[in-house]
């Protein structure tokens, strides 16, 4: 059978995985790929590092120029994560003539255009299934099976590690702290989790997402973000009382007047399949102006999931599909001109939930409506409870509001007046609600 010789730079976790599904399932891959995909070169930093995998004889290296070298070196997947030497090794790959699979999406969200345009340039291509949503075929997805329409809307739960945390914080009451450190043992978070918990991850994936599903030419921290590593226990606990889940949740819509993009914590309503997404797994609904909603539900963190993706992609590349792809689509192409603009953020529709520290007074309520009335914001339902121990009196006490629809900039202008009423005593907790 015939040979394709590949590498892998980078052996940490996913690539690990990669390696196993390699060597332990070759006659799988074959099968699929009608040739043999070989490991030939492993590329790490330490050679002395126990591996989570059993490599044979000759295949690791601490020198990247053992691959840029090989001419029987084919295809590479590359997965090493930050920025540098990332994107000057996915360079030199691309020079020395190897097509790439990478799962390294914010390389992809900073220097996408860079990196594709020069991939053209050289005749090589860049695989990237792995990079958004594990082990769900989004990619391939918006870019191909759903070619035939004009997508209008993304919604998403695009970051595993972050859900797994909420989660487990709804359903067990979990401190925050806990349940990081149990990601982290998992294997679903990194040993600084900041960029999955602030929204820095979900934003770079609806970057990448945007630019398929739209045309759209986004810096990802130009994005509207909040994370959840700043939730608070007490609204996981109001949202369940109103019937919703609280869900890092990443959005883009597309209006005439422009694209909205947004991460944030939501509300969800319950028994909607985003509210339902438990633990690691992510999803994406998909609105397409032929095919209607489609729903995608899978693992989006983890090491398999996400090797599975770059095996993919391995076999795609080795049999030319993904050269094909790559040429006509022109992914992040620096030739192509910005088919949409984004929204003004300040201009976005939405409902709002508040939660805010209020003095257990007459008029205090009065006084909260009264400014949220004059910024064009209707209060849907309000929830303040009788204090446990009788004392109706005690102060001051969290009152919970929903609002009907408001654009973002009236409730955040309404927020900051509430704060400054004298019957306020503390920040406004303000968060979306879908639907």
């Amino acid at each position: 059978m015939e040979k394709t010789n590949v590498a892998i730079v980078g052996l940490g976790t996913v690539g690990a995985g990669v390696a196993r599904l390699l060597l332990d399932h070759g006659d799988r891959t074959a099968r699929h790929a009608g040739r043999t995909l070989w490991l030939k070169k492993a590329v790490v930093r330490d050679l002395n590092k126990d591996r989570d995998v059993d490599l044979p004889e000759g295949v690791l290296t601490d020198s990247i120029q053992d691959v840029i070298d090989d001419p029987d070196i084919h295809v590479v997947a590359q997965l090493m994560g930050g920025l540098e030497p990332a994107r000057s090794v996915m360079l030199e790959l691309m020079e020395a003539g190897k097509d790439i699979v990478t799962a390294n999406k914010a390389l992809l969200a900073e220097h996408g255009a860079e990196l594709f345009t020069r991939a053209q340039q050289l005749g090589r291509s860049i695989a990237f299934e792995a990079a958004v949503a594990g082990g769900i075929p989004i990619v391939a997805n918006i870019s191909q099976c759903l070619s035939a329409n004009q997508i209008l809307s993304l919604e998403g739960i695009l970051n595993g590690t972050s859900n797994f945390i909420v989660s487990q914080m709804d359903e067990f009451g979990s401190d925050y702290g806990s349940v990081v450190a149990e990601a982290q043992r998992l294997g679903y978070a990194e040993a600084d989790p900041a960029m999955d918990v602030d929204g820095t991850d979900a934003a770079q994936k609806l970057a990448i997402l945007s630019h398929l599903a739209f045309g759209a030419s986004v810096d990802w921290s130009e994005i509207p973000r909040v994370g959840i590593d700043g939730l608070d226990p007490d609204d996981l606990r109001y949202a369940k009382e109103l019937g919703y889940r609280i869900k890092l949740l990443a959005v883009a819509n597309l209006a005439e007047d422009g694209l909205e993009l947004s991460v944030a914590p939501t509300l969800v309503r319950v028994g909607t399949p985003l509210a339902e997404v438990r633990d690691a797994f992510n999803a994406i609904r998909v609105q397409g102006d032929a095919v209607g909603p489609v729903f995608y539900h899978g693992l989006g963190a983890g090491q398999m999931p996400t090797a599975s993706a770059v095996v993919a992609d391995l076999i795609d590349t080795a049999v030319g599909r993904t050269q094909i792809t790559f040429r006509t689509l022109r992914y992040f192409s620096n030739d192509q001109p910005p088919r949409v603009l984004l929204r003004d953020a300040e201009t976005l529709v939405g409902r709002y939930y508040l939660r805010l520290p209020a003095a257990n007074h007459p008029g205090t309520l009065a006084a909260i409506a009264n400014v949220l009335s004059r910024h064009g914001i209707s209060i849907a339902s309000v929830i303040q409870h009788e204090s446990s121990d009788g004392d109706r009196q005690r102060d001051p006490v969290p009152l919970v509001i929903m609002t009907h629809e408001a654009t973002e900039g009236a409730a955040s202008q309404a927020t900051q007046e509430i704060e400054s009423l004298s019957s306020v005593s503390g920040p406004v907790v303000r968060l979306r609600v879908k639907g």
